[in-house]
């Protein structure tokens, strides 16, 4: 069911924690199953992401993924972390079951809510970055109705 690196990934996770005085941090959750995800960055004066961690409340393919988006975007670019989408991370765990797709994009999501986070605080604009949903089912009734 699960990938060889999702479950090391769920049993030892890696950048678990807090970062103090995070340069940004992101929240964001799945109300439709109650995982919750937050990730830390520690970005430098050039625009280097040193430092990654996260905390989150959910199964294993939540903590998984969260673990996955830490290694993904540390040391990376501002515009590097932007590319990692959730097909990034289910690729790098070696993919997910089609039920548990929703927590890769959690992680892409609270990553660009971190990097949002980020921009807000230092006053700059990362072009491509929208602004994120703190809930990733956020406008899916409207779209729904439209069908």
């Amino acid at each position: 069911m699960y990938s060889e690196k999702v479950m090391d990934h769920f049993q030892n996770p890696r950048n678990v924690g807090e970062i103090e005085n995070a340069s940004g941090v992101g929240t964001v959750g799945n109300a439709k199953c109650g995982d919750i995800m937050r990730i830390y960055l520690d970005i430098d004066e050039n625009g280097i992401i040193r430092d990654c961690k996260f905390k989150t409340f959910g199964c294993g393919a939540a903590v998984a993924t969260s673990s996955m988006a830490t290694e993904l975007v540390k040391g990376k670019t501002i515009e590097e972390a932007l590319q990692v989408t959730n097909k990034a991370v289910m690729e790098a765990l070696d993919g997910l079951p089609p039920v548990k797709v929703h927590c890769s994009l959690l992680a892409e999501e609270a990553i660009h809510a971190a990097l949002w986070d980020y921009a807000e605080k230092n006053g700059i604009k990362i072009e491509g970055l929208e602004r994120p949903k703190s809930d990733i089912h956020e406008g899916e009734e409207e779209e729904e109705e439209v069908y």
